[in-house]
């Protein structure tokens, strides 16, 4: 007897529960084919550009989603298969072999370049030069960027402990750890590094910020709480990363809500119901955000209170927004690049890429703005 989609999805959910392991089917971060169609684009009025200043190939993130880092006009860059690269603007300057996959995106401060590997390796390579410096190790695979610093390297493991290396070799300093959930996503979820903290969102909602010296917590907030009567309706997970504007910091959850604290010492300062996987930035009077079902909403800075909602850009899979001058950027899962005006949300501008998806945020690129998509594409482009 043939059974149906939702017989099969019940099924699967039934045995993730069971085994005690990760929501797939219903995970955002899936890179399976999204089964509901994305809204069409429709025409607008442009009051912009989006203008190509470089374009470049890196090669297939495959089912990881491999972020560059951005220091000054240099862009470091890595592919599935363990291709590594830096590019100051479209000139490359170095390209490299990590000799195995890199599942975990690229962090960098300028002198030191690290990914992170599905066995859980951390590879540290020279910024200037490309070659390797040294390895560690972490509990489980990496799947996101990490963090560097002020001589500090932070790598978040797949089972959501918090490591820190020493930057100059590769020691490790202090490791955190804290229960969480029987069911969580499997996401692509980096940290932050701000002033003597690391900030990190946790599965259950949980924001911690850790004491970049010896990873003691210094204050833990709730910035979603689990709700509904099963499992799959309580995952309430931090997916993306904390944005630090000022003495600010606001995070959303998914299934959950965006809030906004002090960074000394955690108050909250609002709250309201968003549910997002993508993520959220700060500007000069709004946060903006991307919620799961595809709108970007602008959100008063100080109270909260919704400004404006772009909503015709429905299951087209939309990155965190970034901000981007009086303007906001978002990509999606068709490697489109949407430009909207910060004050009311209309479309300005829109740029296409190599057609495949863009998964990883859009990073600040000078006055521009850099995305790199799964096929490997590297686009940097400027608004004008």
């Amino acid at each position: 007897m043939k059974m149906t989609a939702l017989a099969i999805s019940v099924v699967a959910s039934v045995l993730l529960l069971g085994a005690c392991s990760t929501v797939d089917k219903l995970n955002p971060f899936s890179s399976s084919e999204p089964k509901i169609k994305p809204a069409e684009l429709s025409s607008f009025q442009s009051s912009a550009e989006l203008i190509r200043l470089w374009q470049a190939n890196i090669g297939s993130a495959g089912d990881f989603t491999l972020s560059p880092a951005v220091v000054g006009v240099s862009a470091y860059v890595a592919a599935r298969d363990g291709t590594l690269a830096r590019y100051d603007g479209e000139r490359q300057v170095w390209r490299t072999s990590a000799g195995q996959t890199v599942s975990g995106g690229v962090g960098s401060d300028g002198k030191l370049v690290v990914v992170g590997t599905p066995k859980g390796e951390v590879l540290a390579f020279d910024a200037a030069t490309g070659r390797e410096k040294w390895k560690a190790r972490v509990s489980s695979e990496v799947l996101s960027a990490p963090a560097v610093a002020d001589g500090l390297v932070v790598v978040r493991s797949g089972d959501s402990r918090i490591f820190g290396f020493e930057a100059v070799d590769g020691k490790r300093r202090w490791v955190y750890q804290r229960s969480t959930p029987t069911l969580s996503l499997r996401s692509n979820v980096g940290v932050v590094l701000a002033d003597n903290v690391t900030l990190a969102g946790f599965p259950g909602g949980k924001l911690v910020a850790i004491a970049n010296n010896n990873g003691a917590a210094v204050w833990e907030v709730a910035v979603a709480l689990p709700r509904g009567s099963t499992e799959l309706e309580r995952v309430a997970d931090i997916t993306s990363a904390p944005v630090v504007s000022g003495t600010t910091v606001c995070a959303v959850a998914y299934q959950g809500r965006v809030a906004c604290f002090d960074t000394r010492s955690g108050n909250t300062l609002w709250s309201r119901d968003v549910s997002s996987s993508a993520g959220l930035d700060i500007g000069d009077r709004y946060i903006y955000v991307s919620d799961d079902a595809g709108a970007v909403h602008a959100l008063d800075r100080n109270s909260g209170a919704s400004v404006w909602k772009q909503d015709k850009l429905a299951r087209r899979g939309l990155s965190r927004p970034l901000t981007l001058g009086s303007r906001v950027v978002v990509a999606d899962h068709q490697g489109v690049i949407h430009l909207l005006r910060s004050e009311d949300g209309a479309f300005a501008a829109r740029a296409s890429t190599d057609g495949k998806a863009i998964r990883a945020d859009p990073l600040h690129y000078g006055a521009g703005v850099l995305v790199q998509t799964v096929n490997g594409g590297l686009y940097a482009l400027e608004a004008r």
